[in-house]
């Protein structure tokens, strides 16, 4: 059967077991306590609220805990949880207190990604299920060590690459397996985003009130507090993150790997890397850089330029994969299949599709998550799915970082044969008294 959008959501309200999904405020009727997932937020700001909220909008889904280092938006968060949601979550500013509490079933982990594998691997050793956010973790041992205790301690980790639970790119894999476009030679991805070239740069400042600025920091290294390196523009800085190839990046190249069901660690990357804006911005990431990965029987090319909104097909970001018979252009709202023109024929090798009316996917990704806790089937996203999509961003960066244009990776050994200079990078070092985790 061909995948349309209507069956699509059929497919999906029938996973969901005919559990009902409410709108945000003015209800009460919940599922009954032995079907209800109760859950923890770790990290209560930006996306990690965002995909609470998508659990909550389940009626057999209730929030137990909420956990933040900001106290401003710690209140803030409860505040809404209890006016949207007429729930009254526990708050936490340590995480750990949070997976003390027995009565949590899966914790939500929307911090920096410097957190990430510490938290997830606590987590998992105290018998939660895992929802975290994308990137995977913020380096590749850290990666390695995710996949590793997820087997280890046998729980369900769904990491938060939603666009595996959507119409739109779940119809673009059909496309293509089912030889639409014929042999797919090349994936071309863009993205181009004004936020990528960082803040304009601002002095260190005293801590806010209400912030815990140590357990913010966690493993990564002390440095002053400043508004750059905290809400919102943390990725900019490598102890934090990676910039628009580990926020954007993460996305479209894991949408490249799907089309091959590929999921190893790239074996060669090409890379140029730079900082061309033309104003200085707080940023240590990089705004421009173009990237290649040659696969065995196709490539994979990424082209980012931060501070511009405009690309090709007059996408600001996108995806095109290009075969014989023709090239499919994707974003999050469409999917569109231009068929190849046959010269001798003098007709199209195959017929247009076009569907332009998609949206986010972060409620079909939770909802797929809640299933998977239930049942203890594999999510949409396991870790070995983030790892190979982690990896294609960590790649470029450390390539990036180590002068290096060409490098080249023995997945076997868990290193690069030809740059001691990356091989540094592999594996962070934590700020103490926190310590790397051993699994």
């Amino acid at each position: 059967m061909k995948l349309t959008r209507r069956s699509f959501v059929q497919q999906s309200a029938a996973a969901a077991a005919g559990l009902s999904v409410f709108p945000l405020a003015g209800w009460t009727k919940r599922a009954a306590p032995s079907d209800t997932l109760r859950v923890g937020l770790i990290g209560c700001r930006n996306m990690g609220f965002g995909i609470l909220e998508h659990h909550l909008k389940n009626r057999d889904v209730v929030c137990a805990a909420l956990c933040d280092v900001d106290e401003n938006v710690l209140n803030d968060r409860a505040a809404t949880v209890e006016k949207n949601f007429s729930q009254k979550p526990k708050l936490f500013r340590d995480f750990r207190k949070l997976l003390e509490q027995k009565d949590i079933d899966a914790v939500i982990i929307g911090t920096p990604d410097h957190w990430h594998c510490l938290q997830t691997v606590y987590a998992l050793q105290a018998g939660k299920d895992v929802y975290v956010e994308k990137p995977m973790s913020n380096s590749i041992e850290e990666c390695n060590i995710m996949v590793r205790a997820a087997k280890r301690y046998n729980r369900i980790v769904q990491i938060g690459q939603q666009q595996r639970s959507g119409f739109v790119f779940n119809k673009a894999m059909e496309l293509i397996k089912s030889g639409k476009i014929g042999n797919l030679r090349k994936v071309n991805i863009w993205a181009n985003f004004a936020y990528g070239v960082g803040p304009v740069i601002v002095p260190d400042e005293p801590v806010p009130a209400g912030v815990d600025y140590d357990m913010w920091l966690g493993p990564a290294p002390e440095r002053p507090f400043n508004r750059n390196r905290f809400h919102g523009t943390w990725r900019h800085f490598w102890d934090y993150g990676g910039g628009l190839m580990s926020d954007w990046g993460v996305h479209l190249l894991d949408m490249g790997l799907w089309a091959k069901d590929l999921v190893k660690a790239p074996e060669k990357v090409l890379v140029y890397a730079a900082n061309t804006y033309s104003q200085p911005r707080a940023r240590e990431t990089f705004d421009t850089m173009t990237v290649c990965f040659p696969k065995d029987d196709f490539v994979i090319n990424f082209d980012l330029t931060a501070g511009i909104q405009r690309g090709p097909y007059d996408m600001l970001y996108g995806i095109a994969f290009i075969g014989d018979l023709g090239t499919i252009v994707t974003d999050r709202s469409k999917v569109v299949l231009y068929p190849e023109w046959d010269n001798e024929q003098k007709k199209f090798m195959g017929e247009e599709y076009s569907y332009t009316e998609g949206k986010e996917s972060h409620g079909e990704h939770v909802r797929n998550f809640i299933d998977c806790v239930k049942s203890r089937n594999q999510p949409a996203c396991p870790p070995e799915i983030g790892r190979a999509a982690a990896l294609h961003a960590h790649f470029p960066n450390i390539a990036a970082r180590s002068g290096e244009s060409i490098l080249i990776w023995d997945d076997a050994t868990g290193r690069f044969t030809n740059s001691q200079k990356a091989n540094e990078l592999i594996t962070p070092v934590y700020r103490k008294p926190w310590e790397l985790p051993k699994v």
